[in-house]
């Protein structure tokens, strides 16, 4: 139909003058774009999709920013005017009434509030349940006209980045959680990892092919659901003919316009709700762009912040913005010291609470600028953190002598990150130790008792500074040392529950070894579990010793390597007992 108008204008210059077309999301051909056409028609959108991106920042065509959720009521004030709303819908039903079907999102408030409405009817629209209906006697002219519906598929973003994401995301994210996913190829990839989660629900503005895949799967049943239970519901559908085919006449599927969906009131009543978002930058102390590059327009507010508010105020609900460390073309880095001048900030410093990059995770909720920073560091590619180090103590973000290794010696072992469960059926998360993990190092020494840290550190000093945590337990050279956390997660925040490490000796075979575990976790089974890791992971690394120094009477590290099945030496030297420990 497109087509055919500009063809009809171009015959019959005079028939427009001074239109102006209002979309949301275009997908297809935007000749009306064109220079040309500049006295005929004024394209205007409620969001930047990828084939108006050029015309809007050309100033060529406008863009409106505004939440989604708004722009009905917008309608209904007349502070919009429809002149003339023209529609898809689908065949009428027996009783007469036709389907908006893959488009309810401000549609329905358009032909509500239009002066005219002209509806095409298309055989290839689905039937979609909820508020998509309209009795043909609305409409003031039909078009019968049968196309097939636009499809979109974006361009898959690098597999193996995205497999990293999602392995971090899949942490997040909870059996029985509400999901919502955002725009973009990057958050949709990411659905492929959530495949053994149980229970998901769904409460989102686009549905889109990942979704509908994982409800193939019976992984969203939407069982669990507080609000709509037992329904999807969405606003709109942006997918694979595949995709248009399963959401039509399914009863399981609610469409409901934005002023529902995407509604912080309505999403903060969804218990356990995670909107999962992506964004193009973020800076240091936590702001975000997720809709302009610098003074560029790159794609709208949409919904994505209300979104990603509503969810923080639902009961257990979280947040979660993913995005690639690099450009795509890996020439600059999305985590950045700050935002670009003329960057649209989506979401402040207050909104966030995780940031997944392919290299882990950064929980900024609560979080100081200086321990937000760094987390966010930690995150980041690492041909960049050299450099976000230097910018961040330029700006005083973080301490000005903070250290760090480049390089091999710096550089994270993801691989070495594992989940166990101990005899006891407690189940801990193990992992090296982070440049960012210094105010939870520093916590973890302050809730041990004076008992253990004596027979930890031989020594009964209850102060650690910011210099000895650096030097002895975050920053560290992962090629000559190890440093792993039994971790546990509380709404967020990752608690220490026990600390093992070992220093490579001068020959290269050999590792002094200490293992400390947090009073009230101790006889539970973290240290089994964290000496047998760490051995493991030293063999790995062609270590045939562990050497310790260990008091009389800490009886429980002998119990612990005979547990192990860790054959030993030992001899008194100066009042302790030095132990030789072979790793098999």
């Amino acid at each position: 139909m497109v087509g055919q108008l500009v063809e009809y204008v171009e015959a019959n210059p005079k028939a427009f003058f001074d239109t102006e077309i209002l979309h949301v999301w275009t997908l297809g051909v935007v000749p009306y774009t064109d220079e040309k056409l500049k006295n005929t028609f004024r394209f205007n959108s409620f969001f930047v999709s990828h084939n108006i991106r050029q015309a809007v920042n050309q100033g060529l065509a406008d863009y409106t920013p505004i939440f989604l959720s708004e722009v009905p009521a917008m309608f209904r004030r007349k502070q919009v005017k429809i002149d003339v709303a023209l529609v898809q819908v689908s065949l009428p039903d027996k009783h007469g009434y036709c389907s908006l079907g893959v488009s309810l999102d401000i549609t329905r408030s358009a032909v509500e509030n239009a002066d005219l409405v002209i509806a095409q009817i298309n055989s290839h629209m689905p039937r979609v349940h909820g508020d998509t209906f309209i009795h043909i006697s609305q409409f003031d002219h039909l078009v019968s006209h049968n196309e097939a519906l636009l499809e979109y598929q974006p361009p898959p973003p690098d597999p193996e980045i995205t497999r990293k994401i999602g392995y971090y995301v899949a942490q997040i994210i909870e059996d029985g959680d509400t999901i919502q996913v955002g725009y973009g190829s990057l958050p949709d990839a990411i659905l492929a990892s959530l495949g053994d989660k149980r229970h998901l629900g769904v409460h989102t503005e686009l549905l889109k092919d990942g979704l509908i895949d994982l409800m193939k799967k019976g992984v969203v049943d939407n069982s669990m659901k507080s609000k709509d239970r037992g329904k999807l519901v969405a606003s709109f559908c942006m997918g694979t003919k595949e995709t248009y085919d399963f959401i039509h006449d399914n009863p399981a599927i609610q469409f409901k316009e934005l002023d529902y969906t995407s509604n912080p009131m309505v999403i903060g009543q969804q218990e356990h709700m995670t909107a999962l978002n992506t964004g193009l930058e973020i800076d240091l102390s936590g702001q975000a762009s997720t809709e302009s590059i610098g003074s560029t327009f790159y794609s709208g507010i949409g919904g994505l912040a209300n979104f990603m508010r509503g969810s923080v105020l639902a009961p257990y609900g979280k947040n979660i913005l993913a995005l690639q460390s690099t450009s795509r073309d890996g020439e600059s880095s999305r985590i950045v010291p700050a935002l670009q001048e003329g960057a649209g900030v989506t979401l402040t410093r207050g909104d966030l609470y995780y940031v997944v990059t392919e290299y882990g995770i950064a929980f900024l909720h609560g979080k100081n600028i200086r321990e937000r920073a760094m987390a966010l560091i930690a995150i980041a590619h690492p041909k960049f953190r050299p450099r976000l180090i230097e910018e961040a103590k330029k700006r005083k973000l973080i301490y000005k002598d903070q250290t760090y290794f480049s390089g091999e010696k710096g550089e994270y072992p993801a691989h070495l990150e594992t989940y166990r469960t101990t005899k006891r059926n407690l189940r801990i998360f193990l992992r090296p130790v982070k440049i960012s993990d210094e105010t939870i190092v520093k916590d973890f020494f302050y809730s041990l008792s004076d008992k253990s840290i004596y027979q930890r550190f031989l020594t009964g000093r209850r102060q650690l500074s910011h210099e000895e945590l650096q030097k002895r337990f975050v920053v560290i050279d992962y090629t000559r040392e190890m440093v792993i956390l039994a971790v546990k997660r509380y709404l967020g925040q990752e608690v220490i529950t026990g600390i093992a490490q070992y220093c490579i000796g001068e020959n290269n075979l050999s590792a002094e070894v200490s293992i400390v575990v947090r009073d009230d976790f101790q006889t539970k089974g973290i240290g089994f579990e964290l000496l047998s890791y760490l051995a493991t992971v030293a063999k790995n690394q062609g270590l045939h010793t562990f050497t310790a120094d260990i008091l009389p009477d800490n009886t429980a590290v002998f119990r612990l390597i005979e547990k192990l099945g860790l054959e030993f030496d030992r001899k008194w030297e100066g009042g302790l007992i030095h132990i030789v420990i072979y790793l098999k």
